[in-house]
């Protein structure tokens, strides 16, 4: 017959056993890795070719604030250094180019006044509120041609921003280089997501005429590529959501005591296996 004492240090080495089992199990479920990794999920892996119907591309256009650089080429080297000598003006932003690891920078070009106008050496005010780069070039290069034949114009946004924060190897704005930026580009730009970053729950935000627009995108699925928000405008900001297995294992606090609780319950369950009643 199992005395009164045996059985209660056996019941309390029972119980201690189970707690600690308890605690191993969340320790381990919070560190586990996230299933939904993997991009455009719906794409069969024996398919060799597939084709997805792309979202139409729209030319941004051109706003106050934005920065412009304009380049004028003529056959005199000296009237060309004159025309272009407004281009080395710097605009401190606190952005990097793709290729930059540092967050802060400057950016060379003509700042779109809030009426809408740039001013031109020579040139003077053009408007350009509105337009496309194209259009802006049409207009510099008619201008232009009143002084000098044949004239080479380039026009290009000095500040295409895009910002991209949250569960991404790189957060930071980033300086793009031309106006065609996809979702892809700028979560490319930022060093692709992190393992705890959810795929499946990717926010766009956007400034439209003061008014702020919240897109979600599924990154495990193609239909993205068919999004009108594929391409992005200057200004967007993408945020990457993390996912539980982050959130817990941030919390460092939890993770250390639930360490030492399991180290003590340990201790009391080898001296409990040890005592003898």
């Amino acid at each position: 017959m199992i005395r009164p004492e045996k059985r209660v240090c056996m019941s309390v080495k029972k119980w201690l056993q189970c707690f600690i089992g308890g605690i191993f199990y969340l320790y381990c479920s919070s560190c586990s890795a996230p299933k939904n990794i993997t991009y455009f999920q719906d794409m069969p892996d024996t398919a060799r070719y597939r084709m997805v119907a792309m979202a139409a591309f729209n030319t941004p256009v051109i706003q106050p604030d934005d920065i412009l650089q304009v380049s004028i080429q003529t056959l005199d080297p000296n009237a060309t250094a004159l025309l272009n000598q407004q281009n080395t003006a710097n605009w401190p932003v606190s952005a990097t180019s793709p290729s930059s690891s540092t967050g802060a920078g400057v950016i060379a070009g003509y700042l779109v006044d809030k009426e809408g106008y740039v001013i031109l050496p020579l040139i003077g005010k053009v408007m350009v509120k509105n337009k496309t780069t194209d259009q802006v070039r049409d207009t510099v290069r008619t201008k232009a041609a009143e002084f000098y034949k044949d004239p080479v114009v380039n026009v290009r946004f000095a500040n295409f921003k895009i910002t991209v924060l949250g569960e991404v190897t790189r957060p930071a704005s980033y300086v793009m280089p031309n106006e065609k930026i996809t979702l892809l580009d700028a979560i490319g730009a930022a060093g692709d997501l992190t393992i705890y970053g959810r795929r499946e729950n990717i926010l766009l935000i956007r400034d439209n005429n003061g008014n702020k627009e919240f897109i979600r995108f599924n990154l495990n699925d193609s239909k993205i590529f068919s999004s009108p928000y594929f391409y992005l405008r200057q200004g967007d900001v993408v945020y990457v959501e993390p996912n539980k297995s982050k959130v817990v294992s941030t919390d460092v606090a939890q993770v250390r005591r639930i360490s030492i609780m399991a180290t003590v319950l340990t201790l009391l369950i080898v001296v409990a296996s040890r005592v003898k009643f």
